[in-house]
């Protein structure tokens, strides 16, 4: 199997790592995990047991991807970002039995030390800033930011601000790749590249 594992790290028996996926320093995945191909895991990484992890995904130093948490194709985690699993958490009350899921879709982007409180799921293709703290679902392509987050904008496919309103209807081409978007209402969809 052509997976990088750096000697320091931990992965338990049973776990499955996709070909070409690399698990740098001080990283520990649990038996139970099951990640595709081509994920890069920076140093000091942990996944849990009930966690999937798409191709392509990259999880930069110091994240935890906790029981519950799924990320699909291309998942960008930038650093020292944080999941949770329990709403509502005490150390004296055993609360294993109320883990929320989390997804994040294909392609979304969780800036530097955001938080994704369990139980939301973040749309294809959405960017949520540095810092930000997310506590309700996210819309494909929107950019969110500050704490709790709110919508700002929508992004493009290819990680750059598209020129539109937050609600109401609208088209935008992306200036990198030629694709473009249209905004119905709430709602933000690529119709073409």
């Amino acid at each position: 199997m052509n997976v990088m594992i750096h000697e320091s790290a931990i992965v338990d028996e049973g776990a499955q790592i996709g070909e070409g996926s690399r698990v740098w320093h001080f990283v520990h995945v649990c038996g139970g995990a099951r990640i595709g191909k081509n994920v890069s895991m920076g140093q000091g990484v942990f996944v849990g047991n009930k966690v999937t992890i798409g191709d392509n995904c990259k999880i930069q130093n110091n994240v935890s991807v906790y029981d519950n948490v799924h990320l699909e194709e291309g998942v960008f985690c930038g650093p020292s970002m944080v999941f949770t699993n329990v709403y509502n958490p005490r150390s004296l009350i055993e609360r294993k039995d109320e883990y929320r899921d989390t997804l994040a879709r294909k392609g979304a982007s969780l800036g530097a030390n955001c938080t994704i409180v369990c139980g939301v799921t973040i749309g294809e293709y959405a960017f949520i800033g540095a810092g930000a703290v997310v506590n309700k679902n996210v819309p494909a392509y929107a950019l969110m930011v500050g704490v709790p987050a709110k919508q700002i904008g929508w992004m493009s496919e290819y990680g750059e601000q598209l020129d539109l309103p937050l609600t109401g209807q609208g088209e935008a081409v992306c200036q990198h790749t030629g694709g473009r978007y249209v905004l119905d209402g709430h709602q933000l969809t690529k119709v073409s590249e």
